[in-house]
């Protein structure tokens, strides 16, 4: 008998089976979301899943329901252009789309961070403090330290014409042009990276992008800000909290089948798995770190690695926060189970844990399934969140692509346009959801999101269940 493919203990098997999914979702039809729901999002949601069963049954899609999708997204693009209860991300992203000095003061934000990073490097370059210390008292050392004030303070103008000033004064009785520090200073000034970053502040001044900081401040805290390092740390915490609670259910599971087991006590667990580099495929967006995993001690032969017992994985967990998250991290979940069905079966190898080194079996990691039809015995996503009355159908993540097309964005910038904006302009976005490969996951949507809530389950209920 191949020990790599051992079907899952029995107990196991029956205590997966036994949690009571909460966050399950049904299949979707006409009965259960009509074509007068007042919520757009579950119209688009229903009509982008029969255009979807239509296609896999080799049929087009009626123009009767291309009609319902434009309807329903039009709808859905004049609800979050709402003035009051709008969507403020959708409605930043239709001014960057309509005014060229919010799309060029984006464009620069985009890159300030880095920008800001080489600055301060041409900066100490020049002017460190440690520098300053070695010039000893007089102009030259205090101009150099107002350069390091100016860049600290992001005061990118003053900057700006403080090296101007130091450049036009003689810094040694040598030539200007002649000392490394001169040159480093005319460097600074040329730099690319300050010309963007004082254009960046000018733009700020722009009534239609003080709009545009306006919509993002009203989404949450920017980025870097003491309200987001906040945030930041809050959620940190609470993600903390619910791994623990995640490695407790599981410890509590992996006990009870090492009682079934006797004394050999053949399970245990480990959290903060890390797939390490030798495995020989791509890692790039694939998930390299698993938050909890049920480890099974092999009963394969020969698979001591210096006296070790070799491990197989029974159970991987993923914790996250929402429904919205673990469906936007499915890809990634996928990815990296190909990545470890990418193992030598002939190699044990050791990954990186909280708990230490574990030797895993390449032989058991090739076994793992990564369809995504065949994960339930094997992944989980746990979740602390209670399940929502009424189900959001449309994933975030779709509904973003959906909004962000360009011939959303042009028909959201023409609602206030004479002859106002029809909804047949939208039509390219269902042609493109049709024909297009980068639009296959919005078409499929409902589908993932159902595989990915079929895979979740509450924290408490599988404590309980176990």
């Amino acid at each position: 008998m191949d020990k790599s493919h051992l079907p899952p203990h029995p107990l196991l098997d029956a205590t997966l089976r036994a949690v009571p999914r909460r966050y399950r979702l049904p299949e979707l039809d006409d009965a259960r979301t009509p074509a007068a729901d007042p919520n757009p999002a579950s119209t688009l949601a229903l009509v982008i899943e029969q255009a979807r069963a239509a296609l896999a049954r080799g049929e087009t899609p009626d123009a009767a329901l291309k009609d319902r999708f434009t309807g329903a997204l039009a709808r859905m693009v004049l609800d979050a252009m709402r003035a009051d209860g709008g969507d403020p991300v959708f409605q930043a992203m239709v001014l960057r789309h309509r005014a060229a000095p919010v799309r060029e003061y984006a464009s620069l934000s985009a890159r300030a961070d880095q920008d800001r990073r080489a600055i301060h490097a041409a900066v100490n370059a020049v002017a460190h403090p440690g520098k300053q210390q070695r010039l000893g008292p007089g102009p030259q050392r205090e101009a150099l330290a107002r350069l390091h004030t100016y860049a600290g303070a992001a005061a990118w103008d003053d900057l700006q014409e403080a090296v101007q000033r130091l450049l036009e004064t003689p810094l040694t009785p040598a030539s200007v042009s002649e000392t490394p520090t001169a040159r480093a200073l005319a460097q600074l000034l040329e730099h690319p990276a300050l010309t963007r970053l004082r254009r960046l502040d000018a733009l700020a001044s722009d009534p239609l992008v003080a709009q545009y900081r306006a919509l993002w401040d009203r989404y949450g805290p920017r980025s870097g800000s003491a309200s987001a390092v906040a945030q930041g740390l809050s959620s940190r915490q609470r993600g903390d909290a619910a791994e623990a609670l995640a490695a407790q259910a599981l410890e509590a599971l992996a006990q009870r089948l090492n009682a079934a087991a006797g004394a050999s006590a053949p399970y245990r667990v480990v959290t903060s798995m890390r797939v390490p580099a030798a495995i020989p495929a791509t890692h790039k967006h694939a998930k390299t770190e698993w938050d909890v995993v049920l480890l099974r001690q092999s009963a394969a032969a020969g698979d001591a690695v210096v006296g070790t017992e070799a491990w197989d994985v029974c159970l991987l967990v993923e914790v996250k926060a929402s429904v919205d998250a673990a469906t936007t991290d499915f890809p990634r979940l996928l990815r990296g189970l190909r990545l470890l069905a990418h193992a030598d079966k002939d190699v044990v190898y050791p990954f990186a844990t909280r708990q230490g080194t574990m030797p895993l079996r390449g032989a058991a990691l090739c076994a793992l399934p990564s369809a995504a039809a065949a994960l339930s015995r094997t992944v989980l996503y746990c979740c602390d969140a209670p399940a929502e009355p009424t189900p959001r159908l449309l994933s975030a993540a779709s509904r973003m692509q959906l909004l962000s097309a360009t011939p959303t964005l042009d028909f959201a910038a023409a609602l206030t346009a004479t002859p106002p904006a029809d909804a047949r302009a939208l039509e390219p976005v269902w042609h493109a959801m049709l024909e297009v490969p980068g639009w296959r996951a919005v078409l499929n949507q409902y589908a993932t999101l159902r595989q990915v809530r079929e895979l979740m389950v509450h924290t408490d209920d599988l404590l309980a269940a176990v």
